[in-house]
């Protein structure tokens, strides 16, 4: 029960403060642009708040510990702890959330976040604590 409630608590403060943000780009923009347009959109407000990040990361992936060819690439990893997948789509989907969840086990990152930036009236968005 106590590690439940430490996972629930696993950057939190970051959380709110990266979603301030994020709500920031929304209600600036709005839906309706692509992915690219949010993803600017959201590292200048990243930069704006001084909250550091890293765009598109090449990551790894292994098999039996040895590196395959291929690698995954997220959109950004938030103060080298929270790791967020972006989408402009009508509604997420749940192959957007295991897309999530293996970049969250490839990086052996605790927490993700989802977010589309194409749902209306507001920022449709999940927080993932593994």
């Amino acid at each position: 029960m106590a590690e439940a409630a430490a996972n629930s608590d696993l950057c939190q403060q970051e959380g709110y403060d990266f979603m301030a943000a994020a709500f920031d780009v929304y209600n600036e923009l709005g839906s309706g642009f692509l992915e690219e347009v949010y993803q600017e959109s959201l590292e200048l407000e990243l930069v704006a708040r001084k909250m550091p990040f890293v765009s598109k990361p090449a990551l790894s992936v292994y098999y039996r510990g040895t590196p395959l060819q291929k690698h995954y690439y997220p959109d950004l990893i938030v103060l080298d702890q929270i790791l967020v997948e972006l989408k402009a789509v009508k509604t997420a989907a749940p192959e957007h959330e295991a897309q999530l969840l293996n970049y969250l086990k490839a990086t052996r990152k605790r927490v993700g976040y989802l977010l589309n930036f194409g749902a209306s009236p507001r920022l449709q968005w999940k927080r993932f604590v593994l």
